[in-house]
């Protein structure tokens, strides 16, 4: 009879397809509000006629912000609820448990907790010192990262480490035998095999 062995619960399936989809939604909102101003500041205020940090080569279309920006703020706090979601369970159930976490290489949890406890938190925070309605009420979020161009800067920086980091995680998924893998992160259930991904 051949082992199969419990590889991932079904919150942590749940919240890990949601945050796919979710983070998609992210990035074509994210490149449709990028589209209507492909420009990069630093400090409180930036436009066109006055000095950009970074131009980006992408064609601009200023039709394409309204949808986007409605869109970016739904999944955005949609993989924000997730994303407590996935820490609370992950204290409570024990996932980030010491015995848990030897399925990953020292580089891979490092990537993980990077992620979760660094890249996602500053993405919110930068988010949300984007906001005037926000910036309004808790003032000091606006001077946290220098201006509100700043925070938009930042916010595109860590988009691309997050880019970078579902690459690798795609990339290491396929190379540590990517059909038994995803049974693993659809079914909970997977082959056993000597190395996590």
């Amino acid at each position: 009879m051949t082992d199969i062995s419990l590889r991932h619960s079904l919150v942590v399936r749940i919240t890990h397809w949601t945050n796919t989809v979710v983070f998609l939604a992210l990035i074509i909102s994210g490149i449709a509000i990028l589209m209507a101003h492909p420009r990069l500041y630093w400090g409180e205020t930036g436009a066109y006629g006055s000095p950009a940090l970074i131009e980006l080569p992408v064609p601009l279309d200023t039709y394409q912000s309204g949808w986007g920006r409605s869109l970016h703020f739904l999944a955005a706090w949609i993989c924000v609820l997730n994303g407590v979601c996935y820490i609370t369970f992950g204290f409570v159930s024990g996932h980030f448990a010491k015995d848990q976490s030897m399925k990953y290489s020292p580089l891979q949890r490092l990537a993980y907790l990077g992620v979760a406890f660094l890249l996602f938190p500053l993405m919110i925070v930068s988010g949300l010192a984007m906001s005037p309605a926000v910036t309004a009420a808790m003032p000091f979020l606006g001077g946290l990262f220098g201006g509100h161009q700043s925070s938009r800067t930042v916010h595109f920086f860590v988009t691309n480490l997050l880019l970078l980091f579902t690459i690798a995680h795609i990339a290491r998924v396929y190379l540590a035998g990517f059909r038994n893998r995803m049974r693993g992160m659809i079914l909970g259930r997977e082959m056993p095999l000597k190395e996590g991904i």
